[in-house]
């Protein structure tokens, strides 16, 4: 170790719930201080404020009325009950879903237009999109036709039952925005258009949120995940966007504001997303935007959370993540490539205040090709980037410096310096959307892949069932990972690391833990210690030192076939040579890529090595 080098964190994973009471439960503890009538909140302005909708650029205007005309010209959607019920039959997801999304952006898009040109050439269609939207039997996606936890999914929707799922309450949203936008045209085209969608927005959303518990809401320990905050702040969206009784609105705070802190109190200080870069865009942002609404509507109840130094921390997390571009470090189910910052992330830096998310994100946002989102249903979010366009334009001034973080509350370690980006992810194998990776390392080189997680592929029911880790993808054994005859690391917070120290100096980072522990005892393992030092503008060395029953084998997944030569991997794509000690000849495998998902995220192959362990181990990566 060297001199400059301090402790970061040294110890078990820490645990999430941390200081007074007012830090575990500050939205609850906000409510003390709601004012005797909640402000009102527009999520944009009325299609009547042409001054506004005049105002936006002219490019701004021209794509959003380019999009409208498109979705006018595309037929609707047919959603048939053989496409619900392929769920339970089949596993499949995918084929009503792309149906029930693509109906969603269509209507978004219709909004946008119309509230942008303002002549009424679009209204009809925004009318057709309202109306099938609310003579739909149910909004819940069929993966998520359940009234327990994880309990079975039912064929059909019980129009008598209604769901609140994630795109229960997106819908919602959607058709509560449009008609707070529209109200105008639409009442004067016919006042039974908005009557019918409020009807559907109190069956459907409001009567069941404040009468019936969602396991989302929260409840005690019970853990939370990304449903909370984004059902959450979809529900505030629904009822606020339209005209709904102060008792009402009261008390659909008071439940928002006890979600919140169920999924406030999953976090640690750090403000670590455990569901990954991706999910963080529908976990952490989702709370700035309930947050946004809440402190819109209760400003003296609410915006001294925005100051919580937790809620600065997790709403710098996704900066840290970033690689390069469109690449993230990813864990678990999130993917490798995500799309470009918008105007909430930015919005979400200047709120917490943090320059260094508010510059992220403005410079992310320059790579993108356009501000639109054809494949967002949410029209806020669509609305937020349009307004704010110009803006977040002339706030791009470049990157933020990168810097070495680590996680404790999952973990989680990242090191770079000017050639590399490392991540070893350490935590349990419990967490939302978890992979078996205890102990695995992911690494790029100038910006390209050189060990690689490959994330997961498309959704099917098997993927969130009792079957799930046979499932390969979320298998340690395709993660940069041993195996021992077969055994591999087990699923459960009960699996973990240990021992776990990282420590940080300005020429080295080292990352050191135990992850015997993740594996079951039929791996015969008596200690696996794996230790990662990185030598800032030298090498990364991976070394593992074990001791067990059984013959061990490594495996390393790349994205680019590996030259072998004795004692050496060579990737030509990123320049990459890792010399090995201590393996045996190794065996390469071609994996073909078949699903969508995967292919969007590394292209039509990948390949794994697997090395058989001759005893201790050591990769010297330059």
């Amino acid at each position: 170790m060297s001199a400059d080098m301090v402790i970061e964190r040294a110890g078990e994973r820490e645990a999430p719930v941390t200081g007074n009471a007012t830090d575990i439960a500050p939205f609850a503890a906000a409510l003390a201080h709601l004012p005797a009538a909640l402000a009102a909140f527009s999520p944009g302005p009325a299609f009547e404020d042409r001054a506004a909708w005049n105002a936006l650029p002219e490019a701004v205007r021209h794509a959003l009325v380019a999009r409208g005309e498109a979705m006018r010209a595309r037929p609707w959607p047919q959603l048939l009950a053989s496409d619900y019920r392929a769920y339970v039959r089949e596993g499949d997801r995918a084929r009503f879903e792309a149906l029930y999304f693509d109906r969603r952006r269509q209507l978004a898009a219709l909004v946008l237009a119309e509230c942008v040109e303002g002549r009424g050439r679009f209204l009809d269609a925004v009318i057709d999109g309202m109306m099938l939207l609310c003579e739909e039997s149910g909004w819940q996606l069929p993966a998520h036709n359940s009234y327990v936890r994880g309990g079975p999914r039912l064929p059909m929707p019980d129009t008598e039952r209604p769901v609140i799922d994630l795109f229960a309450a997106e819908t919602g949203a959607l058709l509560s925005v449009a008609g707070h936008l529209l109200a105008g045209p639409l009442d004067a085209a016919d006042p039974a258009i908005l009557r019918r969608v409020d009807r559907e927005i109190e069956r459907r959303i409001v009567t069941p949120y404040l009468d019936v518990h969602f396991w989302w809401m929260g409840d005690g320990d019970e853990p939370m995940n990304n449903w909370t905050a984004w059902c959450t702040q979809n529900v505030l969206l629904t009822v606020f966007s339209r005209p709904h009784g102060e008792h009402t609105r009261r008390r659909v705070v008071e439940q928002a504001a006890r979600s919140l802190d169920a999924f406030w109190k999953d976090y640690g200080e750090d403000g670590a997303c455990a569901e990954g870069a991706l999910y963080w865009r529908h976990a952490a942002l989702c709370l700035y935007g309930a947050l946004d609404i809440l402190s819109s509507v209760a400003p003296s109840a609410f915006a001294p959370l925005w100051h919580l130094p937790k809620l600065k921390a997790m709403a710098e997390f996704l900066a840290d993540m970033q690689v390069d571009g469109p690449h993230y470090f990813n864990f678990g189910d999130a993917s490798v490539r995500l799309e470009p910052c918008g105007a909430r992330e930015w919005r979400f830096g200047q709120a917490v205040g943090s320059p260094f998310l508010e510059r992220f994100a403005a410079s992310d946002a320059a790579r993108a090709a356009s501000f639109e989102r054809p494949d967002e249903i949410n029209l806020w979010y669509r609305l937020r980037d349009a307004l704010d366009h110009e803006a977040l334009t002339a706030a791009a001034k470049g990157e933020p410096p990168r810097r070495d973080r680590h996680y404790p509350s999952i973990g989680l370690t990242v090191a770079r310096d000017a050639r590399f980006a490392l991540a070893v992810k350490g935590g349990h194998n419990g967490d939302s959307h978890n992979h078996n990776d205890v102990g695995s390392v992911t690494l790029w080189r100038d910006g390209a892949p050189v060990l690689i997680d490959l994330g997961v592929e498309t959704y099917t029911a098997k993927t969130f069932s009792p079957r799930r880790y046979e499932i390969w993808t979320m298998q340690s054994a395709w993660h940069n990972l041993p195996s021992f005859e077969g055994a591999m690391q087990a699923d459960g917070a009960a699996f973990g690391a240990s021992e776990h120290e990282v420590l940080f100096g300005e020429r080295e980072a080292l990352i050191d833990m135990e992850i015997a522990g993740a594996y079951p005892p039929s791996a015969g393992l008596r200690f696996y210690r794996r230790s990662v030092r990185f030598s800032k503008g030298g090498a990364v060395e991976i070394e593992d030192r074990w001791e067990g029953e059984r013959a061990g084998e490594l495996s390393l997944l790349f994205a680019e076939a590996p030259q072998l030569e004795p004692g050496t991997i060579m990737l030509p794509v990123s320049g990459a040579r890792i010399a090995v000690e201590g393996a045996g000849p190794p065996l390469c495998e071609t994996v073909e890529i078949a699903d969508a998902r995967l292919g969007l995220a590394w292209g039509p192959r990948i390949w794994r090595l697997r090395l058989p362990l001759l005893g201790p181990l050591k990769l010297i990566i330059t």
